[in-house]
């Protein structure tokens, strides 16, 4: 039985607090209530509502925030909130009380420049946000879909980003004898409802395939941002086409070199050295010629 633990969380408006959890509530989902007829269907936001204080609830994957009424301070009723929700949540009641639904899901498969990588496609969102890549099923073992697909011998690594799943495969099967099953495989998967990524997976995979952040780019020097840039530009939209993912890594002064990060189908692909000499190289050096010489790429 999963155990929920809550964290409580300040937000930027003083009359909303959030109550994270480091497990799932829903599943790509989110849920907003402002009133008790509202809340019908969640158990849980019913309980909450009894509280006078409550104005509205918001539930999402792995948090609920309240936003309460200007009649009391959360200081003096956070503890006790934090405490009916992990008690509720630690008695094995259901958040969301509709029955899971079968949702019409299609797939289509879509090649991509390594002969290795197929991206498969949904007509839905998988993930709410960030890219996640696995090369084992220990490493997926909080990623439930991408540990399932594990179970096929000739997988040897899942990439996962907001509505397509990168598949490569070990040289021992083509595609034309794998990838309708993969296929009906991914779409029943989701179509019955189950978990995709976990909220540990997505914590761990934060720091391992993040996009820069603002703060870090604030740090950069001009140079650097520029070359952050040109690459969000004119370099990621198309190897995010291909089912994959470029991440700038560091800047060499000196030898006038960028090194970035490949994941996904960009990862170990044969014509990953001419993109990088004859795609982003070229852009970086026409942009920047006194800047830019060279660039290398590290796989993820």
């Amino acid at each position: 039985m999963t155990t929920y633990n809550i964290n409580i969380q300040p937000t930027s408006n003083e009359h909303i607090i959030k109550f994270a959890t480091d497990t799932f509530l829903t599943q790509a989902t989110s849920y907003e209530f402002n009133d008790a007829e509202e809340a019908s269907i969640s158990p849980l936001a019913s309980e909450l509502f009894k509280l006078p204080f409550v104005k509205a609830i918001y539930i999402s994957q792995n948090f609920i925030a309240l936003e309460k009424k200007p009649i009391v301070d959360w200081e003096l009723v956070q503890d006790v909130v934090a405490e009916v929700i992990e008690k509720y949540l630690n008695s094995g009641q259901k958040v969301i009380s509709t029955a899971k639904q079968k949702v019409p899901i299609t797939i289509y498969a879509e090649s991509t420049p390594n002969p290795e990588v197929m991206k498969f496609v949904a007509n839905k969102r998988l993930v709410e946000e960030g890219k996640f890549e696995f090369q084992n099923a220990e490493e997926a073992k909080d990623a439930p879909i991408a540990k399932a697909l594990f179970d096929f011998p000739f997988i040897s690594q899942v990439f996962i980003t907001s509505n397509y799943i990168s598949i490569s495969k070990y040289n021992v099967v083509s595609w034309e004898e794998i990838t309708l099953e993969l296929r009906e495989f991914i779409k029943n998967y989701i179509e019955n409802g189950n978990d995709i990524i976990n909220a540990n997976a997505i914590e761990q995979k934060k720091e391992e395939m993040k996009d820069i952040t603002e703060d870090e780019y604030n740090s950069l020097d001009d140079t650097e941002r520029k070359i952050v840039s040109l690459l969000k530009e004119f370099v990621e939209p198309a190897v995010n086409s291909d089912g994959g993912h470029i991440a700038f890594k560091s800047f060499d002064r000196e030898k006038k070199t960028v090194q970035v990060v490949l994941h996904g189908a960009c990862s170990g692909c044969p014509s990953s050295t001419y993109t990088l000499k004859g795609g982003i190289e070229n852009i970086l050096k026409k942009f920047m010629p006194n800047e830019v010489a060279h660039v290398e790429a590290v796989n993820g």
